[in-house]
């Protein structure tokens, strides 16, 4: 059975939720922070990937292809994955790719964190 775009959704957020955890340990200058939030990531994007096309060409239009070479980047230690990428889309990238995928969801930070809100 195919699951669908909301529980996929839901998923990758649970798999940027886990890179939350991660990072309130320690930075991803930490070599265990960073394998394990470029692993977390990796994910996200293998489960936004099963929604087809049309969940990941409707979120994120041709930058789908970059978010797609990063992961072939983690999954396949590409001469490893550099410490500075993974900060950069730590800080960069993944703010903007949890808003859309919220914002899909229907589901706020601030509400995830809180159930009470």
């Amino acid at each position: 059975m195919s699951r669908t775009i909301d529980e996929l959704v839901r998923e990758a957020l649970s798999h940027l939720e886990a890179v939350h955890r991660h990072l309130a340990r320690g930075s991803v200058e930490d070599e265990t922070v960073a394998d394990a939030v470029s692993l977390r990531i990796a994910a996200m994007i293998e489960t936004l990937h099963r929604g087809a096309p049309d969940l990941t060409d409707g979120l994120f239009g041709d930058e789908w292809a970059v978010i797609w070479g990063m992961r072939n980047r983690i999954a396949h230690s590409y001469a490893w994955v550099d410490i500075e990428t993974v900060r950069a889309t730590v800080e960069e990238d993944l703010p903007g790719v949890e808003a859309k995928l919220r914002a899909l969801s229907g589901m706020s930070a601030d509400a995830e964190a809180d159930p009470e809100v």
